[in-house]
């Protein structure tokens, strides 16, 4: 396995160019044409000479099934954004409190398919560290970081098959291990996967 430490931000943005399949959360047939559009930022740093992605886990919030989950920052795109990078980057400001101006947009993965029926775009952009936050407490609890190269190793994850009701087929849910506390899984672990497959070249 390649040491995912030793990309430099060049390498990254030249293997951002090389596109994995769309991936889904959700069996394929039984994606809608009225799902949402969605982006998200994937904040890549240096601590000391390793890269990490910084993560946020969400509010907890009774009734919402996706509170108090670990995610990538970002959202829904609104009317006003001009485009899917411009939602990204402005709700990464909103909800962490990272200057658009200091992030370097690197690339993009293709879109995620989320059984919420969101259509997520995750954009890659390299994040001065460290950095003062700004924290909106109403969305984001938590704010903190997991090593590339542990992300990237496949004894820190399991890939479990679920059955949807409305389909004959099967679909992976991915499961990482604890780490720090935390548990990454569903969507956000999916596209961590998928980038990983895009950073070591695989096609």
């Amino acid at each position: 396995m390649p040491d995912l430490d030793d990309l430099s931000v060049d390498d990254i943005r030249a293997r951002l160019h090389a596109q994995r399949e769309t991936t889904y959360d959700v069996p394929p047939e039984m994606l809608s044409d009225s799902a949402r559009e969605a982006a998200v930022l994937v904040p890549f740093l240096r601590v000391e000479d390793a890269w990490h992605i910084l993560y946020i886990r969400r509010t907890s919030y009774e009734g919402d099934r996706h509170s108090g989950q670990v995610a990538f920052a970002g959202g829904k795109r609104d009317d006003e954004d001009e485009s899917l990078l411009a939602t990204a980057l402005r709700e990464t400001e909103e909800e962490i409190g990272i200057s658009i101006a200091d992030i370097d947009v690197l690339g993009h993965i293709n879109h995620h398919h989320t059984i919420s029926d969101f259509q997520v775009r995750p954009y890659v952009g390299v994040i001065p560290w460290p950095y003062q936050l700004n924290l909106d407490e109403i969305e984001v609890a938590r704010v903190f970081t997991m090593p590339l190269n542990w992300l990237a190793q496949t004894t820190n994850y399991r890939t479990e098959e679920r059955q949807h009701p409305d389909s004959k087929r099967p679909w992976p849910v991915v499961y990482y291990d604890l780490y720090d506390g935390e548990m990454l899984w569903g969507a956000t672990a999916r596209m961590t996967l998928s980038l990983i497959e895009v950073l070591r070249g695989v096609s």
